[in-house]
């Protein structure tokens, strides 16, 4: 396998990405996948295990960090909704451009938050044609007000608003206040699984109303023709199956939702069992919705 540091522009930021590929020189051949991933995640972890996995299966696939995270520019640890997005398109159009890569074929996988992300990212890319999710956050304003009740949800976003812009807070913490509290998180982002010398246990404050007001979700009613593939756990008590149900629901072109058994969420970022599971739709997926031209005209 090639591991080709791939530095790029988005908005007059240098982000950093790793192009994971087979080996040898294939003249413009791969098809090519663009990974983003979980919430304050770096391109060493979740995205860069599945990278991993996809080249050795004869993709092209970039792992890379968002701005503001790992070794990418930007405003530090700060989740950017819409500056994330347009990081996306320009990993896209990174691909696109790269010698070994078929421009015709490229397509985006999401993990957790980047589930959410690679939907919406799709729905107004036409170069990308073909788009999944793995234990997929699909954000819903709606959503939220609706489970939190709208009084609830609107002092929440006036609350985060009144912070100062620059607060940090923990991202993961066992036992203390963190923007993703609880054993779970703290199980990989807190431990060995995670290693990264470029992830910081901290987020702005900021961050969480840019979740909280992040509408994922109804991009699915725009992916047109785009095939879509949902996989999801079983219990997930940090990203819903009901939104993974949801996304496929409203998603309006060809599609499939797989689930895999699962105890909790991040058994889907490198548990054996569960990476293996995962793999095992995404591959097939991919080389059927990315196949050559001539292959589908055969």
């Amino acid at each position: 396998m090639v591991i080709e540091r791939v530095p790029f522009e988005a908005d007059g930021l240098t982000l950093v990405g790793e192009l994971h590929r087979p080996d040898g020189d294939p003249h413009g051949t791969l098809p090519g996948i663009v990974l983003t991933g979980p919430f304050t995640g770096v391109k060493e972890q979740v995205v860069g295990t599945y990278a991993r996995r996809l080249a050795e299966a004869g993709f092209a696939a970039l792992a890379f960090d968002h701005r503001g995270f790992g070794e990418s520019a930007g405003r530090r640890q700060h989740e950017d909704a819409a500056g994330k997005l347009s990081d996306l398109r320009a990993a896209v159009r990174l691909l696109a451009a790269h010698p070994a890569v078929d421009a015709a074929r490229l397509g985006l996988l999401g993990i957790c938050l980047g589930g959410g992300y690679a939907v919406r990212a799709a729905a107004f890319d036409p170069r990308v044609q073909a788009v999944a999710g793995v234990a997929g956050a699909y954000n819903s304003p709606a959503a939220f007000a609706a489970g939190m009740g709208a009084d609830a949800y609107r002092k929440a976003l006036a609350g985060f608003l009144e912070a100062d812009p620059d607060a940090r807070m923990a991202a993961v913490s066992p036992d203390g206040p963190a923007a993703m509290g609880g054993r779970e998180p703290w199980e990989y982002y807190g431990t060995e699984r995670s290693a990264s010398p470029h992830w910081v246990n901290e987020v702005t404050v900021a961050s969480l109303y840019e979740l909280m007001t992040l509408d994922t979700l109804s991009a699915a009613d725009l992916l047109a023709r785009t095939p879509l593939l949902v996989v999801h756990g079983t219990r997930d008590d940090y990203c819903s199956p009901a939104g993974a149900q949801a996304v496929f629901d409203r998603a309006t072109g060809p599609k499939a939702l797989e689930w895999i058994e699962t105890t909790n969420h991040i058994e889907l970022y490198d548990s054996p069992p569960h990476l293996d599971a995962a793999l095992a739709r995404l591959v097939p997926f991919f080389e059927r919705e990315l196949a050559p031209a001539s292959a589908l005209a055969s």
